[in-house]
C-alpha cells in the first residue's frame, strides 16, 4: 500500500489533530491563567492578534477558542474593546459555602488553623470518583485542622484538582486556609453537598482530639467551575456537640388560587 498523497485522507488526518491539540493548548493556557488568579475578574485578556502570534496561529483557531470560552461564560467578548474575564456570577446553594473563620468568629472565638498534610500526586481512582472526574488529574492532598479558641473545631481533608488551579500548586496556605482561598480565586457555577452522621474515625478523632466513633457531623462537598472541569473536593467533620446546620425557606404562593 503506497504512501498517502499531500490532501488524501490521512494526511488531513494528522493536520485536524494538530489544530486540535493547538486549540486545546490555547484554551487549557486562558483557563489556567483565569483559574489561578493570575488573569483576575474584569481584566482584559490578550487581543486576537497577539494571542495568534503568541502560539504562530491563524485568527480562525484562535476565534474559535475565544468562542468556546465566551459561550461557556469565563469571557465576556465585546465588540471592538477585546475580551475580558467575566466576574463571578451570584452564587446560591442550599447549604452556603462558608469561611471556616467567619463561622468561628461568630461563636465570638478566636480563629487559627494549620496545615498537617500536603501532597501532589496524581488522582487515584478513588480521588477520580471522589471528584467525578474521567481522567488521572495532577492533584493537592491537603489536611487541614481548624480551632475554635484552644479547641479542634473542624477537620478538612481536601483535594484540589491542579489542572483546573494550577496556582494552589505554589500556595502554602500559611496565611490563608485552602477553602477560604479558593472561595477568593476560583469561580464555581456547580457544588454538590452530601451532609451526614457518623462516628469519627481513628485518624480524624486523633486530629479533632475526641475518642473513636465519636458523633461527628460530615460535610462533603464538590464543586466545578463553569467549565464543568472538577475544582475541589472537600470532608468537613465537625464533633457532634459544636456545629449545627440551619436552613431557611420561604414558601413560594401562586398569583392564582
Amino acid at each position: 500500500m503506497g504512501k498517502p498523497k499531500p490532501g488524501s485522507a490521512r494526511g488531513e488526518g494528522r493536520a485536524d489533530r494538530g489544530l486540535t491539540s493547538l486549540h486545546q493548548r490555547i484554551l487549557s493556557d486562558i483557563q489556567g491563567n483565569i483559574m489561578s488568579g493570575r488573569w483576575e475578574p474584569g481584566q482584559r485578556i490578550p487581543v486576537e492578534h497577539e494571542l495568534m502570534l503568541q502560539y504562530g496561529c491563524s485568527r480562525m483557531t484562535v476565534n474559535k477558542v475565544l468562542t468556546q470560552l465566551a459561550r461557556e461564560g469565563i469571557i465576556e467578548r465585546r465588540r471592538k474593546v477585546g475580551s475580558f474575564v467575566c466576574r463571578p456570577q451570584s452564587q446560591s446553594a442550599i447549604l452556603p459555602i462558608a469561611d471556616i473563620k467567619l463561622e468561628v468568629e461568630a461563636l465570638g472565638l478566636p480563629y487559627r488553623f494549620e496545615i498537617l498534610q500536603r501532597h501532589k500526586r496524581r488522582a487515584t481512582r478513588a480521588d477520580r470518583t471522589l471528584l467525578r472526574a474521567e481522567e488521572a488529574l495532577p492533584m493537592l492532598e491537603l489536611v487541614c485542622r481548624h480551632f475554635a479558641k484552644d479547641e479542634p473545631f473542624c477537620d478538612e481533608y481536601r483535594l484540589i484538582n491542579l489542572q483546573a488551579v494550577p496556582g494552589a500548586a505554589a500556595e502554602d496556605f500559611s496565611l490563608i486556609s485552602p477553602g477560604a482561598w479558593l472561595l477568593r480565586q476560583v469561580p464555581w457555577n456547580e457544588a454538590e453537598n452530601r451532609i451526614r452522621a457518623s462516628g469519627a474515625a481513628p485518624d480524624v478523632a486523633a486530629r479533632l482530639k475526641i475518642k473513636s466513633g465519636s458523633p461527628c457531623l460530615i460535610v462533603e462537598r464538590t464543586t466545578r467551575s463553569m467549565a464543568a472541569a472538577p475544582i475541589t473536593f472537600v470532608r468537613l467533620t465537625y464533633p457532634g456537640n459544636l456545629h449545627e446546620l440551619v436552613a431557611t425557606f420561604t414558601a413560594l404562593t401562586s398569583a392564582t388560587k
